[in-house]
């Protein structure tokens, strides 16, 4: 009876060992042929995250494509620009799909335009080529309740779009040459990533919105379809037989995506700051 439990005891190790070692091992295992699921959700605050994940699935044998879900009206501009590197050079190893959802715009856009291909679905809002830059203006409330800032600096713009103040006409010839610049860079980010001509990107690239069906006509996306489409077109463009398996990597806590959760829109918009973004703003 004793050899008996004993021998129950060291299966039952090795068991737990064996466990152990795949737990550790798993992402240098190839386990048939996989289709990655890389979701972007929200307003684009940070790119760490995302190029993390789209590098850990292109290290992985197994996985043959990658399918970016996209649900965001965009956000800053140098995360987005940041992730969009990442995809295009993704593209050059894997089969890269992106699946809109609800909206995919501005910045959203941005990050899928050099995919292998772009799927959407009929009504979704996509497209907005622009570039927003917001500043409150507080100087009327200031005014009212007599109170005044002194400002002591070293170049005579170093205060410019503050928010204590109106913007003078230097300033906002300044600031608009800056965001035109910066849509000027969107526009041929686009052009790269869509094979598209600049002037007909150019033509469409006044901060519109499409639904996914005139996106289409427009050349902006490949297909209409929904995810379970995205998912089915990455595998059979990766060369998946049959219907592929999907793996998704689990979101972890941290600051940033605690804050995307719960500081509300209309806080983070009177919090004082300049800020440039690739965002569909309604």
């Amino acid at each position: 009876m004793k050899k008996f439990f004993l021998i129950l005891l060291v299966l039952f190790f090795c068991i737990v060992v064996i466990s152990l070692v795949l737990v550790i091992f798993q992402k240098n295992i190839p386990i048939g042929e996989r289709v990655a699921l890389v979701s972007i959700e929200g307003p684009i605050l940070d790119s760490k995250g995302t190029i993390d994940e789209i590098k850990e699935h292109l290290k992985d044998p197994s996985v043959k494509g990658i399918v970016l879900r996209i649900d965001s009206p965009g956000g800053a501009v140098a995360p987005s620009q940041e992730i969009y590197e990442e995809v295009r050079k993704a593209v050059a190893k894997k089969k890269i799909v992106v699946s809109m959802g609800s909206v995919a715009a501005s910045g959203g856009y941005y990050i899928a335009s050099p995919a292998t291909r772009i799927i959407a679905n009929p009504g979704t809002l996509t497209g907005s080529i622009g570039v927003i830059m917001e500043i409150p203006n507080f100087e009327g409330l200031m005014n009212k309740i007599g109170v005044k800032t002194e400002v002591i600096k070293s170049g005579r713009h170093k205060d410019i779009a503050s928010v204590f103040r109106g913007i003078r006409k230097e300033e906002r010839e300044i600031l608009q040459n800056v965001l035109d610049n910066v849509h000027e860079q969107f526009i041929k980010a686009v052009a790269d990533g869509r094979k598209m001509l600049v002037e007909d990107v150019t033509r469409i690239a006044d901060g519109r919105i499409f639904t996914g069906e005139q996106a289409l006509k427009a050349g902006l996306v490949d297909e209409t379809g929904n995810l379970e489409d995205a998912i089915k077109v990455a595998g059979k463009l990766a060369g998946i037989k049959g219907e592929p398996v999907v793996v998704s990597k689990k979101e972890k806590l941290s600051l940033i995506n605690l804050l995307r959760g719960t500081v509300p829109k209309e806080l983070a918009d009177i919090i004082p700051s300049v800020k440039v973004k690739y965002l569909f703003a309604p």
